[in-house]
């Protein structure tokens, strides 16, 4: 059987190219798209989503209720494309469309998404600080989300993609303590 993200990437693409390219239209259908996966990552909705006694029409029925009681709206291709899920029986795989939606839209704009985890609380003036200096890296427009986690002791982590970049006082008692050891 094939990988969900397998599946779910050829949707995420063809939601993608019918998107309009404007960055806020862009936006827009991700966050949609985000809080519609949200809602069919709960037990009890993908429990009623998959239940064979509903039809088609009452399991749109059902989501549109739920949207509505969440204030959700979507627009006509999202529309469009819930239909076409639904049709195919891969409305279940909104999380994961989602997430290859989202590193999809991000490729197309040149973004990537910085986890930036400190040991302190960061101003936002070190945070811009330390994106300017890594932007010209990895020769993209990076994206900053920042945690803190007090057990690194002090400096930061920063993971972009595949990339870590581990300054934290914590990483180097580790590297001390493996070399001692060796």
């Amino acid at each position: 059987m094939a990988e969900n993200s397998t599946i779910a990437r050829p949707y995420a693409e063809a939601l993608l190219a019918a998107t309009p390219d404007a960055a806020d239209r862009l936006q827009a259908c991700a966050d949609s798209l985000r809080k519609l996966a949200e809602i069919v990552g709960f037990e009890q909705v993908r429990q009623m989503l998959s239940d064979p006694r509903f039809n088609d029409t009452q399991r749109v029925g059902l989501l549109n209720d739920i949207l509505e009681r969440e204030g959700v709206v979507l627009d006509e291709h999202l529309t469009n494309f819930i239909d076409l899920l639904l049709s195919n029986g891969r409305l279940l795989l909104l999380p994961e469309i989602s997430e290859q939606f989202d590193a999809l839209k991000d490729k197309a704009q040149g973004v990537a998404q910085a986890q930036i985890v400190s040991a302190f609380p960061l101003s936002d003036q070190q945070i811009n600080d330390l994106v300017q200096l890594l932007e010209p890296k990895f020769n993209k427009k990076l994206e900053p989300h920042v945690t803190v986690d007090e057990t690194l002791i002090g400096g930061v982590r920063v993971v972009v993609g595949d990339f870590v970049l581990d300054t934290s006082v914590q990483a180097q008692l580790n590297r001390m303590r493996d070399a001692l050891t060796a």
